[in-house]
């Protein structure tokens, strides 16, 4: 009798442990996604940058897609796959950037917040920098409109303030890119981000020289 009570207990908390483990599974590779794309990012040298990065984008994708439902993978495939299609050219880069648009939307429809405004700022280069129709999805409107939902959450982002000053320097808005280039470069580093804000940082402070 007690062997068979302490059998049930044990099975009734493998049940509970299996889904939470399943649960730190993913987010364990979240964060070792986003930990690889930093130092990729700002510690590769350009010409490897390409082919890690692809190969980083497999992985997220293979997440993605065993782990149905979660908005951060979704947007760490996103976030990474972006980074790829900015490395590559012609129509590879833009069908890299059709399949981060895709999978950042998606993660949004889950987690309105987009990952603390991260999903819009990558969109919001995104819509920037494709070209737009027929060939690609480019559209400044939406690009505008994706800027300032990251803004609304994260108004100290280096990111958004950094990407929207660019942004707004293309549309000939001067004086608006000064005041988000400014605000880029007092900005707040993300912990967790860190070194990519800070190159990010470095980068807004000759934009903000060059206005």
């Amino acid at each position: 009798m007690i062997r068979r009570q302490l059998l049930a207990a044990l099975a009734g908390a493998g049940l509970f442990l299996a889904p939470l483990a399943g649960a730190l599974a993913w987010e364990s590779e979240v964060e070792s996604f986003k930990q690889r794309w930093e130092r990729i990012s700002t510690q590769q040298p350009e010409g490897e940058r390409r082919a890690a990065l692809k190969s980083l984008s497999e992985e997220a994708e293979s997440l993605v897609a065993a782990n149905a439902g979660e908005a951060q993978p979704l947007i760490w495939y996103g976030i990474i796959e972006a980074s790829h299609a900015r490395e590559r050219s012609g129509l590879g880069a833009l069908g890299s950037a059709r399949s981060a648009r895709k999978a950042l939307e998606e993660a949004i429809e889950l987690d309105p917040q987009g990952g603390n405004g991260s999903a819009y700022v990558t969109l919001g280069a995104l819509y920037d920098r494709a070209p737009g129709r027929p060939l690609g999805f480019g559209n400044s409107d939406t690009a505008e409109r994706m800027f300032q939902r990251a803004l609304e959450i994260r108004p100290d982002g280096i990111d958004v303030n950094y990407y929207y000053a660019a942004f707004l320097e293309d549309e000939g808005r001067l004086g608006e890119a000064r005041e988000h280039a400014r605000r880029a470069v007092e900005g707040s580093a993300r912990e967790d981000r860190q070194a990519s804000d800070e190159t990010l940082r470095v980068q807004a402070r000759r934009l903000l020289a060059r206005l």
